[in-house]
């Protein structure tokens, strides 16, 4: 399993607890219209985020993330110091 995998596997995990009955959970799902995900919702996930990768998600890489999969291309080029 390449660590994007790992990566998007353990987003999928923090994701459940957000996402609405009404919305499918995967990693093309838009966070906001599918999942029903608010402002505050995403700063939550953010806060997790930040805490179990042990990061700090710069706010203006995070602009144009849509899906569970492109907010796991974020945290890999923080990782790998892109």
């Amino acid at each position: 399993m390449t660590r994007h995998e790992q990566i998007l596997e353990r987003l999928m995990q923090h994701l459940e607890r957000f996402s609405s009955e009404s919305g499918e959970l995967h990693a093309d799902a838009d966070l906001v219209n599918e999942l029903g995900l608010d402002s505050v919702n995403v700063m939550d996930l953010l806060l997790d985020i930040e805490d179990e990768f042990d990061i700090s998600v710069p706010i203006n890489l995070i602009t144009d993330v849509r899906t569970p999969r492109q907010l796991a291309d974020v945290i890999v080029k923080i990782e790998s110091g892109e």
